[in-house]
């Protein structure tokens, strides 16, 4: 029994030891946490910018990109026309973007490139300036502004430095946001198709295949560097979207656009002769042709 009390004794000795040990930890972090908030607010109310300066440095350092950045803020203008001020605005544009706040970011490494055009930061802050762009870059089924933007961020990098060892990974950039606007035109190409005659239109020209068409064809020009896959996908959108606009066409337009079907199928089979939509293809040249040769067979009569 004495065994057993003196276990139960140091059993519970031991918890509250452990208890004990985590109160003081959580006293210890508590006070830390005051400290540094009372040390932070006396940074930022203090007119030494010296102080300041080294002050936000720490913080960048340390990962603190908020406080680093309303120090840094206030520095770039206080320190205006001194060699601090370049560092400042760089570090500044650097704990925007690591802080997630990519469009701010951007304009001040834009900022920092306009302004020091041989500053010490300036290659990585063209760099970062397309990687801003890249990162606040939206769903293809949104505005798609800023992809156009990047490319052209990244392409004037690549243009002043074309040996910079940065420039396999803009490379890469520049091909996944192509990648992007060629998804956005794909989305829009495919969204015509689906439409098709809704609002009557194609009665009066069927806009919405026309409009798969003009887009599809744009796609093709315009993004040479798309997948392959893409590319059959929009030739494809193309031949149905016109074979979609025969069927509904007016009867004076009805055979030059059953016609043009026909030629469309030829070239398609022609470029994806492995194609997997080679059967619904023939079937619309199947039936392209069947109108056409009876078109032909009754004024024959």
């Amino acid at each position: 029994m004495l065994s057993l009390h003196k276990s139960c004794v140091f059993s519970n000795f031991a918890t509250q030891l452990y208890v004990m040990k985590r109160i003081l930890l959580c006293l210890i972090g508590t006070m830390l946490l005051f400290s540094s908030c009372k040390h932070y607010n006396n940074v930022l109310k203090t007119a030494d910018y010296e102080y300041k300066y080294e002050a936000a440095k720490e913080y960048f350092v340390k990962g603190q990109y908020s406080k680093a950045a309303v120090l840094l803020s206030d520095l770039v203008t206080m320190l205006k026309g001194t060699l601090r001020a370049e560092e400042s605005l760089y570090m500044l544009a650097m704990s925007e973007y690591c802080d997630g706040n990519y469009d701010i970011s951007h304009s001040y490494f834009k900022k920092y490139y306009q302004t020091y055009p041989k500053g010490v930061y300036v290659e990585y802050a063209r760099y970062y300036a397309g990687c801003s762009l890249f990162e606040s870059v939206p769903d293809t089924r949104l505005d798609q502004s800023n992809v156009s933007a990047a490319i052209m961020e990244f392409q004037d990098f690549l243009d002043f430095y074309p040996y910079t060892k940065l420039r396999d990974k803009a490379q890469e950039m520049i091909f996944a946001l192509q990648d992007k606007l060629v998804e956005k035109e794909y989305q829009a190409a495919r969204l015509y198709l689906d439409l098709g005659s809704y609002m009557g239109n194609c009665a009066y020209g069927g806009s919405n295949y026309e409009a798969c068409i003009v887009t599809s064809r744009n796609a093709l020009l315009d993004f040479p560097y798309a997948s392959p896959e893409r590319r059959e996908q929009f030739s494809f959108m193309i031949l149905k979207a016109k074979y979609e606009l025969a069927v509904q066409s007016v009867e004076q337009k009805r055979m030059e656009r059953y016609r043009d079907t026909i030629d469309e199928y030829y070239g398609f089979v022609n470029e994806y002769p492995e194609s997997k939509r080679l059967k619904e293809a023939k079937r619309i040249f199947e039936a392209s042709n069947k109108v056409v040769n009876k078109k032909q067979n009754n004024q024959q009569q």
